[in-house]
């Protein structure tokens, strides 16, 4: 029975050291595989046979067998792309998809656009993210990322904010003629506008003193533009007046009139908020927007929040995974972010194959989270990254396999050859 043992002992030898060779052969395939994690087989010994019964010691092993096959989770080299869609993580974090087969994860961030605008992997997976609310703020809701393939619908300017400075030295002499509007003002600037339909309009500002610290101003837009006007006239929209402080700071700011009633089948009587900065009387400091110094009037900044209707023309992901949408009108909008999964025991994770893995038992739950967050690291935009199988490791790993499978095979010859010694004792 002793001679006959060696035999089962060398047999389970060649099967554990062929199975270690399918592992090596694995991660040798695919030493070009984007995110694949290298995996090692880790032997056991079969239980013993005991000579001296529980006293322990003086005992025979009968063989050995593979007692798990562990992914090396180490991180894989990060290679630049020019591909907008492709995405590496450097950290312990997973990309969460779904797809036909419920929800996965996958460290192979080469992604792209379907015909419906998802972002899919290359097993048309959907990939999964936060959502943003109206305004492009992030939200904790987690959605298929998609880009809206339809126009996007204009948007009426409800705030015009300018930010000037009015020259103090002014003599309050002039006395505002709309038909020669430029001679008989102080100062006049332009800046745009939009109405409900998404039609641009450039709204001319002039300002007057008509007093120390005080200025009126109106603002002016071509008469064939609104309801009422005349073309080749201007026609007047806007009027206020502004009063500042001895020390040139804004006190105060009105507007006395307005009338964007905008021609074409736009909204009429449009309400537009005129802000020159927080005036002291609005509860401000004055510090912030128009001033009134002694230097030359000037526009310093303006700006407007409305907008045309407007396609798609480009996508790009930052390294905070947040999708931004840029508009034919010129307008950008976040879209969505990537969210990264967190599992307590990763190596756990059940390989689906298409570079895909699925929660188990002793994984644990995936934690879901933004990129950089509570330990799902970082993500690189159009940045892949590479297998983590050193081929010069795999190999010594073979040849180290392959002598153990030969010297298992020299265990049964041996045995055979002292069988057939017993068998020659008969004759």
């Amino acid at each position: 029975m002793g001679i006959l043992s060696s035999l089962y002992t060398g047999v389970s030898g060649m099967t554990a050291q062929g199975e270690a060779l399918g592992v090596i052969g694995d991660n040798i395939a695919n030493a070009n595989t984007i995110g694949f994690k290298a995996s090692r087989a880790e032997f056991q010994d079969i239980i013993s046979k005991n000579l001296k019964g529980i006293l322990g010691g003086n005992q025979i092993g009968r063989g050995v067998k593979i007692g798990a096959v562990n992914p090396i989770l180490t991180q894989g080299n990060i290679d630049a792309t020019e591909k907008v869609t492709d995405l590496a993580i450097s950290g312990d974090g997973y990309f969460k998809v779904k797809g036909s087969d419920g929800e996965s994860f996958t460290r192979d961030g080469s992604f792209h656009f379907d015909r419906e605008g998802y972002l899919v992997t290359n097993d048309n997976q959907k990939v999964q993210g936060f959502s943003t609310d109206e305004k492009g703020n992030i939200v904790n809701k987690m959605t298929d990322i998609k880009f809206p393939r339809a126009l996007i619908p204009a948007k009426a300017t409800k705030e015009l904010k300018l930010d000037l400075n009015l020259d103090s030295r002014m003599e309050a002499t002039k006395k505002f003629d709309i038909k020669d509007p430029y001679s008989t003002s102080h100062y006049s600037t332009g800046v745009e506008m939009f109405d409900s339909q998404g039609n641009k309009h450039l709204v001319s500002f002039f300002f007057n003193k008509v007093a120390d610290r005080e200025w009126e101003f109106k603002g002016l837009v071509d008469g064939k533009e609104v309801t009422g006007g005349d073309e080749g006239a201007l026609s007047q929209v806007v009027a206020g007046k502004l009063t500042f402080t001895v020390d040139g700071k804004l006190d105060s700011q009105e507007t006395t009139e307005t009338n964007f009633n905008f021609k074409g089948g736009a909204l009429q009587d449009q309400q537009v908020k005129i802000n020159f900065g927080d005036a002291i009387k609005d509860g401000g400091k004055g510090l912030e927007g128009t001033k009134q110094y002694g230097k030359n009037s000037d526009l310093i900044s303006w700006h407007q929040d409305g907008a045309a209707a407007g396609t798609i023309t480009g996508l790009s992901f930052n390294d905070e995974g947040i999708l931004t949408a840029v508009y034919s009108n010129g307008q950008a909008s976040d879209l969505a972010q990537i969210a990264l999964a967190k599992f307590e025991n990763p190596e756990a994770l059940f390989k689906v194959g298409n570079n895909r893995l699925k929660e188990s038992r002793d994984s644990g739950a995936a934690s879901l989270g933004g990129p950089g967050s509570a330990g799902r690291g970082k993500l690189f935009a159009k940045s892949l990254e590479r297998s983590t199988v050193d081929l010069a490791t795999e190999f010594v790993n073979m040849i180290q396999n392959q002598r153990g499978f030969q010297a298992n095979a020299k265990t049964i010859t041996t045995t055979d050859e002292l069988l057939n010694e017993v068998i020659q004792l008969k004759r």
